[in-house]
Protein backbone atom coordinates (compact mmCIF):
# COMPACT_ATOMS: atom_id res chain seq x y z
CA UNK A 1 0.00 0.00 0.00
CA UNK A 2 1.07 3.26 -0.83
CA UNK A 3 1.10 6.15 1.67
CA UNK A 4 2.16 9.58 0.55
CA UNK A 5 2.97 12.60 3.24
CA UNK A 6 3.78 15.79 2.30
CA UNK A 7 5.53 18.51 4.07
CA UNK A 8 4.08 21.81 5.59
CA UNK A 9 6.05 25.04 6.36
CA UNK A 10 4.17 27.33 8.40
CA UNK A 11 5.82 31.32 8.96
CA UNK A 12 7.09 32.11 12.76
CA UNK A 13 6.68 35.51 14.25
CA UNK A 14 10.56 36.46 13.44
CA UNK A 15 10.27 35.96 9.43
CA UNK A 16 11.14 32.48 9.23
CA UNK A 17 9.51 29.20 8.75
CA UNK A 18 9.46 26.26 11.52
CA UNK A 19 11.16 23.39 11.06
CA UNK A 20 8.70 21.30 8.43
CA UNK A 21 6.27 19.12 9.80
CA UNK A 22 5.50 15.24 8.44
CA UNK A 23 1.77 15.23 7.58
CA UNK A 24 -0.38 12.63 6.36
CA UNK A 25 -2.52 13.48 3.84
CA UNK A 26 -4.90 11.14 4.32
CA UNK A 27 -5.41 12.23 7.96
CA UNK A 28 -5.40 15.67 7.06
CA UNK A 29 -7.00 16.96 4.17
CA UNK A 30 -7.41 20.34 4.30
CA UNK A 31 -3.71 21.04 5.13
CA UNK A 32 -3.16 22.73 2.11
CA UNK A 33 -5.71 24.90 2.11
CA UNK A 34 -4.37 26.72 5.13
CA UNK A 35 -1.24 27.30 3.30
CA UNK A 36 -3.06 28.50 0.05
CA UNK A 37 -5.19 30.80 2.23
CA UNK A 38 -1.59 32.37 3.89
CA UNK A 39 -0.75 32.51 0.47
CA UNK A 40 -2.98 34.39 -1.25
CA UNK A 41 -3.50 36.94 1.93
CA UNK A 42 0.25 37.53 1.51
CA UNK A 43 0.02 38.17 -2.13
CA UNK A 44 -3.32 40.41 -2.07
CA UNK A 45 -1.97 42.45 0.88
CA UNK A 46 1.28 42.92 -1.37
CA UNK A 47 -1.28 43.61 -3.70
CA UNK A 48 -2.99 46.66 -1.76
CA UNK A 49 -0.03 47.88 -0.85
CA UNK A 50 1.71 48.19 -4.49
CA UNK A 51 -1.38 49.96 -5.32
CA UNK A 52 -1.46 52.39 -2.37
CA UNK A 53 2.00 53.33 -3.38
CA UNK A 54 1.49 54.14 -6.91
CA UNK A 55 -1.86 56.08 -6.03
CA UNK A 56 0.50 58.29 -4.18
CA UNK A 57 3.29 58.63 -6.58
CA UNK A 58 0.81 59.73 -9.72
CA UNK A 59 -1.27 62.12 -6.89
CA UNK A 60 -4.82 60.35 -8.48
CA UNK A 61 -6.78 57.02 -7.57
CA UNK A 62 -6.17 53.94 -10.07
CA UNK A 63 -9.20 52.61 -11.42
CA UNK A 64 -8.85 48.87 -13.72
CA UNK A 65 -11.44 46.23 -14.58
CA UNK A 66 -12.75 44.55 -17.62
CA UNK A 67 -16.25 43.19 -18.72
CA UNK A 68 -16.36 39.95 -20.48
CA UNK A 69 -19.64 39.75 -23.04
CA UNK A 70 -20.95 37.73 -25.95
CA UNK A 71 -20.55 39.85 -29.05
CA UNK A 72 -23.21 39.60 -31.97
CA UNK A 73 -21.15 36.82 -33.66
CA UNK A 74 -21.68 34.76 -30.43
CA UNK A 75 -17.81 35.33 -29.61
CA UNK A 76 -16.91 36.55 -26.26
CA UNK A 77 -15.94 40.15 -26.53
CA UNK A 78 -13.60 41.30 -23.09
CA UNK A 79 -13.50 45.66 -22.59
CA UNK A 80 -11.15 46.76 -20.36
CA UNK A 81 -12.66 50.19 -18.34
CA UNK A 82 -10.70 52.64 -15.86
CA UNK A 83 -7.66 55.17 -16.53
CA UNK A 84 -4.94 52.44 -16.67
CA UNK A 85 -4.10 51.74 -20.42
CA UNK A 86 -0.75 49.54 -21.46
CA UNK A 87 2.48 51.38 -22.54
CA UNK A 88 5.35 50.43 -23.69
CA UNK A 89 7.20 50.38 -20.39
CA UNK A 90 4.45 49.00 -18.75
CA UNK A 91 1.27 50.43 -17.49
CA UNK A 92 0.59 53.94 -17.76
CA UNK A 93 -1.86 56.45 -15.76
CA UNK A 94 -4.09 58.57 -17.75
CA UNK A 95 -6.09 61.39 -16.52
CA UNK A 96 -9.33 60.23 -18.53
CA UNK A 97 -11.28 57.51 -17.30
CA UNK A 98 -12.82 55.19 -19.94
CA UNK A 99 -16.08 54.08 -18.69
CA UNK A 100 -18.00 50.54 -18.42
CA UNK A 101 -19.75 50.55 -21.39
CA UNK A 102 -22.63 47.85 -22.75
CA UNK A 103 -24.27 47.42 -25.74
CA UNK A 104 -27.53 45.71 -26.04
CA UNK A 105 -29.05 44.80 -29.36
CA UNK A 106 -33.14 44.50 -30.14
CA UNK A 107 -34.84 43.95 -33.34
CA UNK A 108 -34.42 48.21 -34.84
CA UNK A 109 -32.51 49.88 -32.26
CA UNK A 110 -29.02 49.18 -30.49
CA UNK A 111 -28.67 50.83 -27.14
CA UNK A 112 -25.46 51.88 -25.37
CA UNK A 113 -25.17 52.28 -21.52
CA UNK A 114 -22.03 53.75 -20.06
CA UNK A 115 -21.65 54.28 -16.06
CA UNK A 116 -20.70 57.62 -15.64
CA UNK A 117 -21.15 58.29 -12.12
CA UNK A 118 -19.96 61.55 -10.39
CA UNK A 119 -20.69 64.01 -13.21
CA UNK A 120 -24.13 66.33 -14.17
CA UNK A 121 -26.07 65.04 -17.00
CA UNK A 122 -25.03 68.80 -18.71
CA UNK A 123 -21.52 68.01 -18.61
CA UNK A 124 -22.03 65.18 -20.87
CA UNK A 125 -20.49 65.70 -24.28
CA UNK A 126 -22.11 63.06 -26.82
CA UNK A 127 -21.06 62.53 -30.55
CA UNK A 128 -22.74 59.84 -32.72
CA UNK A 129 -22.03 59.22 -36.87
CA UNK A 130 -23.36 56.00 -38.55
CA UNK A 131 -20.79 53.66 -36.57
CA UNK A 132 -19.55 55.09 -33.49
CA UNK A 133 -20.92 56.76 -30.57
CA UNK A 134 -18.26 59.02 -28.36
CA UNK A 135 -18.83 59.63 -25.01
CA UNK A 136 -16.45 62.54 -23.12
CA UNK A 137 -16.45 64.43 -20.16
CA UNK A 138 -14.60 66.81 -18.88
CA UNK A 139 -15.14 67.84 -15.55
CA UNK A 140 -12.31 69.61 -13.11
CA UNK A 141 -11.75 66.34 -11.31
CA UNK A 142 -13.88 63.99 -13.00
CA UNK A 143 -12.72 63.28 -16.92
CA UNK A 144 -14.50 60.36 -19.04
CA UNK A 145 -13.64 59.83 -22.44
CA UNK A 146 -14.70 56.46 -24.41
CA UNK A 147 -15.17 55.77 -28.22
CA UNK A 148 -17.62 53.13 -28.82
CA UNK A 149 -17.85 51.22 -32.11
CA UNK A 150 -20.99 50.05 -33.04
CA UNK A 151 -22.01 46.46 -33.76
CA UNK A 152 -24.65 47.90 -36.64
CA UNK A 153 -25.07 51.07 -38.66
CA UNK A 154 -27.32 53.55 -36.76
CA UNK A 155 -29.39 56.40 -38.04
CA UNK A 156 -27.38 59.61 -36.43
CA UNK A 157 -30.67 61.95 -36.35
CA UNK A 158 -32.62 59.42 -34.24
CA UNK A 159 -30.40 59.66 -30.73
CA UNK A 160 -31.87 59.91 -27.84
CA UNK A 161 -30.25 60.00 -24.42
CA UNK A 162 -31.08 59.77 -20.69
CA UNK A 163 -29.10 60.10 -17.66
CA UNK A 164 -30.09 58.55 -14.20
CA UNK A 165 -28.36 57.48 -11.20
CA UNK A 166 -24.63 57.65 -12.43
CA UNK A 167 -25.92 55.66 -15.92
CA UNK A 168 -26.34 57.35 -19.51
CA UNK A 169 -28.17 55.60 -21.64
CA UNK A 170 -28.54 55.95 -25.54
CA UNK A 171 -30.85 54.69 -27.75
CA UNK A 172 -30.03 54.35 -31.17
CA UNK A 173 -32.18 54.00 -34.38
CA UNK A 174 -30.18 50.90 -36.82
CA UNK A 175 -30.15 51.96 -40.32
CA UNK A 176 -32.02 49.88 -43.05
CA UNK A 177 -30.40 47.35 -44.91
CA UNK A 178 -28.67 49.11 -47.47
CA UNK A 179 -31.34 48.90 -50.91
CA UNK A 180 -29.85 47.54 -54.01
CA UNK A 181 -31.00 46.93 -57.67
CA UNK A 182 -31.51 43.68 -58.78
CA UNK A 183 -29.75 42.88 -61.74
CA UNK A 184 -31.08 40.37 -64.46
CA UNK A 185 -28.46 38.08 -66.12
CA UNK A 186 -28.16 38.55 -69.89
Amino acid sequence: MLKTFFYSCTPTSLGGFEIPKKRNFWSDPYWDLDRLDELMESFMNEAFESLKSAEKAYGSPIYYGFSVSVGPDGKPMISEFGNVRPGLEGPELREEISPLVDIMDSNDRVTVFAELPGVDKKEIDLKVSEDSLTISVSKEKRKYYKEVALPFNIKPATAKASYKNGVLEVSLEKAGRPSGKRITVE
